[in-house]
């Protein structure tokens, strides 16, 4: 083993004393705003209901707002040295496990692509092995594999003959590569011609076979077990050469039937642990989503700078990568990059015990698997598999790392419309509710096996989508109150009035710096804000409500599939910074309900602002009022558009 310094660890120090600063200077304002609202409502002075209503609402988003600081405290930043890593001889076997369910909402082409940049990675190939789950059972996906497999035998030895980095061929063979092909020589050219002309019949061969075949027909839930070695050096009896030995390629379709649970994507993930078990049995696996492709090959190289660290390896189950996309436009309406989580929040948690798994791009310790929960691998007890599985092992004891490297160790394909959003942001705050109300929550079960801010950054995760019921309660209360000339909030002219409005402020400069600080802009910010407030009177909603169906037993649990087939229409859209709100009717019903009762009352309270001159009363109710309109502007500009549409 190495025993020189494979990594170091920074304490953001200047971000973390303002932070902290700040959590003080907040702390003290917004504990004199609640004085100022329950000391009034005992005093009884004020309407009692309208009054306890928005003081609930005020509550819940001061318990977020709590939690949330624990990601501030002590945010780091980490850096690797790979090169000091011992030789090809001592490094440990790593698998790669890759799961695609349907190639209707996963396109053949770009699964196959996942598969070909993981056997390209800068690894040992007799240590490497991938594995692909195919939970559709589709002929189509595993002939795929195959032809995958020929093409790489070209395809991976130019890449290591030439140092090639993006060695996904969509990738490479894209705008993505064109400064990997800059100042070439003629030979490399003359190469690289005859492998783009064999990738595009490659490619061709496999679109062609899945629109041969009935797509409908092409995954299914019922169907035997299926493990097939495409790739294997022994059995092939290839030569010792570096440059073109090819990792082990193994295609798994596990048994499924309609009347047995299989646990989606937590049962794949398992069924490929106890596969590669045998087959190759590799120390660390890294685990990746099937859109989502190695974009630098030295990952595992990165990786293993802490799993082979003997002063943290002991304890150390997992290094998580962020997901960066490929597809992010520059104005991202849906704030499809989650800068929040990748640029802030993970960073926070890694001064902590570490972040959570989020679902790909991460290499674990196989062992640290087994027992993190009753069975071997992966927990049945979450739909969020990774996630949950992640928070158990931080209540065992384990330690995660948080690495974010100048060049993405791995790209993906975001959602680019407000349906996919919404489907996928459902997908996890049911799932997190789910944790947050069970025996599992991170304020009682977590509390106690780990320390108090990592505790508090899961409970965050698994209680913030309460404060859709706090927006809700603001955006209705204040305004039905306008109408009536009822107020709930002090007068411009008092002193308390000052308070809101800084209480108000400093949330919004907190959050603007956070955005700066880490690369955003204006832009970024004002989006953050808005889709934040869509997205909590809409998908966190159903969310929430999804899990108290689910409890009295009118809903089952269900997995719902991102679609990551691009539509063209749909990213152009995207790419202009219009909303596309089609598919997605239900879950815009309760927030055009808002934004019609938002209008109606913002003028009624006007009308009755000019006549009763109660403007010193009223601000604050006409303000939030104006201000839930102006980030409601897409879905007023639906609204119209829609009925421009009819009379056409």
């Amino acid at each position: 083993m190495a025993t020189q310094t494979l990594h170091t660890c920074t304490v953001q120090q200047a971000r973390a004393t303002i932070n902290r600063l700040h959590i003080l200077f907040h702390s003290v304002a917004t504990l004199a705003l609640l004085y100022y609202r329950i000391s009034h409502l005992f005093l009884g002075d004020v309407p009692v209901l309208s009054w306890t209503l928005v003081t609930i609402s005020e509550l819940i988003f001061t318990f977020a707002w709590f939690l949330v600081q624990a990601f501030r405290w002590r945010p780091v930043s980490r850096a690797v040295y790979p090169e000091k890593l011992p030789g090809n001889s001592e490094l440990p076997g790593v698998d790669v496990f890759i799961c695609t369910a349907d190639p209707k909402k996963e396109p053949t082409v770009e699964v196959m692509n996942t598969v070909l940049s993981a056997m390209g990675l800068d690894y040992p190939a007799e240590k490497l092995a991938v594995y692909l789950s195919d939970d559709g059972g589709s002929k189509v996906t595993r002939n795929a594999m195959k032809e995958a497999c020929e093409f790489a035998r070209i395809w991976i030895p130019f890449c290591r003959k030439y140092g090639i980095k993006s060695r996904c061929p969509l990738a490479y063979f894209s705008s993505f590569g064109d400064e990997e092909r800059a100042l070439r020589s003629d030979q490399f050219r003359a190469e690289e011609g005859e492998i783009k002309s064999t990738y595009e019949l490659f490619k061709k061969n496999v679109e062609k076979a899945t629109e041969c075949n009935d797509i409908e027909e092409c995954a299914v839930n019922d169907h035997p077990p299926c493990v097939e070695v495409i790739h294997d050096n022994g059995k092939h009896g290839e030569d010792n050469n570096d440059q073109t030995k090819l990792p082990l390629l193994v295609y798994v379709s596990r048994e499924k039937r309609p009347s047995h649970p299989h646990n989606f994507k937590a049962g794949a993930l398992n069924a490929l642990l106890r596969v590669s078990e045998i087959m190759s049995n590799g120390s660390y696996v890294l685990v990746l989503d099937c859109d989502m492709y190695c974009n630098d090959p030295t990952s595992a190289r990165q990786a293993m700078c802490f799993h082979l660290d003997p002063q943290i390896s002991q304890s150390l189950a997992f290094v998580q990568y962020p997901q960066i996309f490929y597809n992010v436009s520059k104005n991202d309406i849906y704030d499809s990059q989650a800068r929040s989580a990748y640029k802030t929040k993970w960073q926070g948690m890694d001064g902590l015990s570490g972040p959570l798994f989020t679902g790909t791009g991460y290499y674990v310790k196989r062992k640290a698997l087994f027992g993190s929960a009753n069975q071997k691998g992966y927990s049945y007890d979450s739909l969020l598999e990774s996630t949950f599985t992640g928070y158990l092992l931080h209540c065992k004891g384990w330690k995660s790392v948080y690495l974010y490297p100048k060049r993405p160790c791995f790209l993906g394909c975001t959602t680019i419309d407000m349906k996919d959003a919404m489907v996928q942001q459902r997908k996890w705050s049911s799932g997190l509710v789910q944790v947050g109300l069970s025996k599992f929550s991170p304020l009682t079960y977590g509390l106690s096996r780990m320390s108090i801010l990592q505790s508090m950054c899961y409970g965050y995760f698994t209680f913030v989508s309460f404060h859709s019921l706090a927006f809700l309660l603001y955006a209705t209360i204040p305004q039905l109150c306008l109408l009536t000339g009822i107020p709930v909030y002090p007068k411009l002219s008092s002193t308390w009035f000052a308070l809101f409005a800084i209480v108000y402020a400093s949330s919004l400069c907190q959050h603007l710096y956070e955005v700066l600080s880490s690369g955003g802009s204006i832009s970024s910010w004002w989006n953050e804000q808005r889709i934040w407030m869509i997205k909590s009177v809409t998908a966190c909603l159903f969310g929430c409500l999804d899990v108290l169906m689910k409890w009295i037993g009118i809903a089952k649990v269900n997995f719902r599939l991102t679609n990551k087939a691009i539509d063209q229409e749909k990213l152009e859209k995207y790419e202009k910074g219009k909303f596309d709100f089609e598919g997605a009717k239900l879950f815009m019903v309760p927030l055009t309900i808002l934004v019609v009762l938002n209008i109606v009352c913002f003028i009624g309270g006007l009308k009755g602002l000019i006549t009763e001159k109660t403007f010193d009363e009223m601000f604050a109710q006409v303000f939030l009022s104006s201000l839930i309109l102006v980030f409601s502007y897409p879905i007023l500009e639906g609204i119209v558009q829609k009925k421009g549409k009819r009379k056409a």
